[in-house]
């Protein structure tokens, strides 16, 4: 069995997954730390049912 490998990344904020209908808190920050120049994504932990708004590589 491989084992899989995480890459580099530097988690700028977390979001639990059980927000308000229409709220994307998430995606809002992500977008605004784009805005700010960084190159932010989100994705879901889904060990702890929560959105990680992330950096690749490890730069924050």
């Amino acid at each position: 069995m491989a084992a899989a490998s995480t890459p580099n990344r530097t988690v700028l904020e977390r979001f639990p997954a059980g927000g308000p209908y229409g709220s994307w808190p998430a995606e809002d920050f992500a977008a605004d730390r784009r805005m700010a120049g960084q190159p932010a994504e989100v994705v879901m932990d889904l060990h702890t049912d929560t959105f990680l708004v992330i950096v690749r590589g490890g730069a924050a």
